[in-house]
């Protein structure tokens, strides 16, 4: 081999190798960001869903709490899919996802068309939902949102205040604590009411103080691992005439100082990360 010809082979082997070892990092090393913002930005998503990735920061939050590629994640109420979209398609090759859902038997109005209608989201595209797993999600009576302890992460997503006003937050915290391997993580991202807010304000407001999500997490026996400010708002008081429906996208006061809350933004959130001990 001359010379010449014995450089370029190396160079081509040094280079594959190095391909090699990156695409095995991206696999088992935790979250590909370029991958998750390919999704997150993709064409599958509504513009209305992606000019909210701004306020959502999911790239972010996704690789704060550690998602990567191959994990087995559950969802927990995903509504109507905005994280589904980004959620799905980057587990469909290699990990599984479920989705925790309203049940079809809820006694809330609105939680059956809401399910029906992520249904009919799922299965128009099997491309990249074809494989999820639709569980339903419904305390006391329908809990089994993935096989017990074979969960590698659980997710939430502006839900807490919801199952205070309904008066199950310690129902749904052991469910996922339930589903949840030993080492696995719950994540939570929740609107964020100000440290001295009392339970009045928690049931009504949409607001919730970080203080009582550790106090949920921790009765159900997670332990506290890191918090991030990625989703917070100094900007947002906390206090408004509708709760946190005041401020988009609800905009529930209707024109009423629209540009107001619009200023304001959405609202500020806590995101906190838990893990079940080994």
């Amino acid at each position: 081999m001359t010379p010449s010809k014995f450089i370029f082979t190396a160079v081509l082997a040094t280079f594959a190798l190095s391909f090699s070892q990156l695409s095995l990092a991206d696999h088992h090393g935790g979250v590909s960001a370029k991958t998750l913002a390919q999704w997150a930005e993709g064409e599958h998503r509504s513009d209305t869903n992606r000019t909210r990735n701004e306020s959502r920061n999911p790239v972010e939050t996704l690789s704060f709490f550690g998602l990567a590629a191959d994990m087995t994640l559950i969802e927990i109420l995903p509504g109507g899919g905005w994280y589904t979209e980004i959620l799905a398609p980057y587990l469909h090759d290699h990990g599984k996802y479920y989705a925790a859902h309203f049940s079809p038997n809820a006694s809330a109005s609105y939680m059956p068309p809401n399910l029906r209608n992520f249904e009919t989201k799922i299965t128009a595209d099997p491309s990249l939902y074809g494989k999820v797993t639709v569980r339903h999600l419904n305390p006391p009576h329908e809990v089994a949102i993935a096989p017990p302890e074979s969960a590698d992460m659980a997710l939430t997503f502006r839900n807490v205040h919801n199952w205070i006003m309904a008066g199950q937050e310690h129902e749904y915290f052991a469910t996922f604590y339930k589903a949840l391997k030993p080492g696995g993580v719950l994540g939570v991202v929740e609107h964020r009411a100000k440290p001295d807010a009392g339970m009045d304000v928690m049931r009504t407001s949409g607001y919730v103080t970080e203080a009582y999500v550790k106090e949920l997490a921790a009765g159900a026996g997670f332990e506290f691992v890191a918090s991030s400010e990625l989703n917070a708002n100094p900007k947002d008081p906390a206090v408004h005439p509708e709760g946190v429906w005041t401020l988009p996208p609800n905009y529930r006061m209707g024109d009423v100082d629209r540009d107001k809350y619009m200023a304001i933004g959405e609202s500020d959130r806590m995101t906190l990360k838990f893990v079940k001990p080994l």
